[in-house]
């Protein structure tokens, strides 16, 4: 009897790898681990413990790929799929913009997208082009890119906090034709206009837009679209499939100024499909979407689920905690989308009767500790926790499927090859690969801290990773025989623990890069800004660790040697040109700063050090956001600082 049921695992798992493009060799070797694996208890405890799981995860996988053969066979891409969302919901609210009130349904969305299509066509805009989109979250932003793509145009979603050199950056690196802007950042883009290219066609939309655009060289857009056409644009003579180009999404990565990465039509629905069907929304659903739309969580797991499944999304200016249960209560919505730090802040709030008065049964997103996950679930009545892991460009997405608390996801331990991805052992010191005797890379145990990798296939929409503009940043983030002799992978840059179970839990964010509020902040970016600023002094910016909050706060060591530093006009100029989230809440201010060999800035010492005044005789300081200025680091601060006294 037992041999029979390992022969049917055996037999069950080879089948199974075949379907999903697996080679025989490899199948039949991982057919004969199976066998032999059954053999164990261990195997048995494990299956025990997580078939419900895996069976479940294998479903949405199944279901996903399918779905993606089949729109890849029939040569389809997110237009199509929006035209049929269209066809089934005319009626029916698509959108709503909580800032006005003002929904759109389907039918109107689509034409207004009709309405971008045909006016860019009248620009001259052929399939290939960019144009960049710099505006703050609205629903016009969703018509803008849908009607841009109508007629193969890629937008570049920038980033609405970015400004001076990483605004012109961004901009300058998505080779835009053309720049639509939104009136309330005017002022950002007075700072850079000059800077720009004349050969760049300006838009400006939103209230005022006429006053603003005069003197930026600007058109005014709305009055534009409300006299074009909005029937359907005329077809595209070279069509776009589901491995091309929809759209540009920024992100920093993990060295260096944001990199454009590269979504494809396949990539937008995958991420809105893995989502739909792993966290089991309904087409009922109404999202409460706070989220900024430049971004894949917000514009791609929130808004897609509109786009390609009809469910209703509130779109949110800006994240308010005092009225966030309210929006709720008020939109009936059912969903809600988040970051971990989203999640501290309303807890942070005081209690008031709307906070479970609401409808709410999923909460959907990323960063949630397990401190944090409880009590937010038991004050709140949130049932359903959907914790997810995978940034806009990866192939190594997971997701939580069953709440265990504190987990961003998992992997199967009884067949791991089916979703072929896996942490690897690295040098935590410098984050470099670590390789076998026969140059591969070495998997962790559970346990084991790991950085997590995904199998690269260009031919699986699931396993393809597409990158960003730069080719040489794609290739950095591309390993070499990593699974196996001459394989390729995708390294994400972010290290993870996994259990004896199969689920994952997030550790840190490796190389240059730090979360904090909910972005990814480049240390390479900040000190480059921060040094031009301060007439090139040397500058080091690194993370730290701040008790009961989320991500590292940053924290920039400064080259002081006369002592004649000046925090408050420091602040000043970084107001202006740093977003709030890349602006340095600790600083160390030292006669130099160490640098290595070739002049490299050295942070190891610094970070081991962090902000406490004990381990240190440079001047510290601390962005006390209350009062508007940095403020000396004492011994009697620093506790205040460890026991979560002081708001940050």
């Amino acid at each position: 009897m037992h041999n029979a049921a390992s022969l049917s695992a055996c037999l069950g798992s080879m089948g199974l790898l075949r379907l999903f493009g697996v080679s025989w060799p490899w199948s039949v070797v991982a057919g004969v681990g199976v066998y032999l694996g059954t053999s164990s208890w261990k195997y048995f405890y494990v299956a025990a413990l997580t078939a419900k799981r895996d069976v479940t995860g294998l479903c949405v996988l199944l279901r996903v790929k399918m779905a993606l053969w089949r729109y890849m066979r029939d040569g389809s891409n997110i237009l199509t799929m929006f035209a049929q969302t269209v066809k089934r919901n005319p009626n029916k609210i698509a959108l709503i913009y909580e800032a006005t009130g003002e929904s759109w349904t389907f039918t109107q969305l689509d034409q207004l997208s009709n309405s971008v299509a045909n006016w860019a066509r009248s620009q001259g805009w052929v399939t290939g082009d960019v144009v960049a989109l710099f505006m703050e979250s609205r629903p016009l932003q969703v018509a803008l890119w849908l009607g841009l793509a109508k007629v193969g145009v890629e937008a570049a979603l920038i980033n609405f906090n970015l400004r001076k050199d990483s605004l012109l950056h961004c901009i300058g690196v998505s080779r835009s034709r053309a720049l639509v802007f939104g009136a309330e950042l005017a002022d950002a883009m007075s700072e850079i206009s000059a800077s720009l290219s004349q050969a760049m066609v300006r838009f400006c939309t939103g209230d005022h837009s006429t006053h603003h655009g005069a003197y930026l060289g600007a058109t005014p857009l709305d009055p534009i679209l409300a006299s074009t056409p909005r029937h359907s644009p005329l077809p595209c003579v070279q069509h776009k499939g589901m491995n091309d180009c929809l759209f540009y999404i920024y992100t920093s990565g993990t060295t260096g100024l944001p990199k454009a990465a590269i979504v494809v039509h396949s990539r937008y629905y995958r991420i809105a499909a893995f989502g739909y069907y792993a966290f089991r929304m309904r087409p009922d659903d109404i999202i409460y979407d706070c989220l900024p739309l430049y971004h894949s969580a917000g514009n791609i797991m929130g808004v897609g689920q509109s786009l390609i499944n009809g469910l209703t999304v509130v779109v949110k200016k800006k994240f308010s905690a005092s009225r966030f249960w309210d929006d709720c209560i008020k939109y009936n919505c059912t969903v809600i989308q988040y970051i971990g730090e989203i999640c501290r802040y309303l807890l942070s709030q005081p209690v008031r009767p709307s906070e479970k008065a609401h409808k709410v049964r999923l909460a959907v997103g990323n960063g949630l500790r397990p401190s944090v996950w409880e009590a937010f679930t038991q004050r709140f009545g949130v049932a359903q926790i959907g914790e997810f892991y995978g940034a806009t460009e990866c192939n190594c997405s997971i997701a939580n499927l069953d709440g265990k608390v504190g987990a961003c996801g998992f992997n199967s331990r009884i067949l791991p090859s089916v979703y072929p991805i896996r942490l690897v052992k690295v040098n935590e010191s410098n984050m470099e690969l670590v390789r076998d005797s026969r140059g591969l890379c070495v998997p962790c145990q559970p346990g084991e801290p790991g950085l997590l990798v995904g199998r690269i296939n260009q031919q699986d929409p699931l396993r393809r990773f597409d990158g960003y503009v730069n080719h040489e940043a794609t290739s950095k983030k591309i390993a070499q025989n990593v699974f196996k002799k001459n394989d390729s992978a995708y390294l994400s840059g972010d290290v993870l623990v996994m259990d004896e179970l199969g689920y994952m839990y997030f550790r840190d964010r490796s190389g240059d890069t730090f979360r904090w509020r909910g972005e990814n902040v480049s240390t390479t970016e900040v000190e480059g800004i921060l040094s031009n600023l301060l007439d090139q002094t040397d500058v080091a910016v690194y993370g730290v660790t701040v008790p009961g909050v989320e991500g590292k706060a940053g924290m920039a060591a400064i080259a002081d040697s006369d002592g004649t530093f000046d925090c408050d006009a420091f602040l000043q100029k970084v107001q202006t040109a740093l977003p709030p989230y890349a602006r340095p809440v600790f600083l160390r201010l030292s006669p130099s700063v160490d640098t290595t060999g070739t002049f490299k800035i050295q942070k190891t010492r610094l970070q081991r050090e962090g902000y406490d005044p004990r381990f240190t005789s440079d001047r510290l300081y601390f962005l006390n956001v209350k009062i508007g200025r940095y403020v000396a680091m004492d011994d009697e601060l620093f506790v205040s600082i460890m026991e979560a006294r002081v708001h940050l």
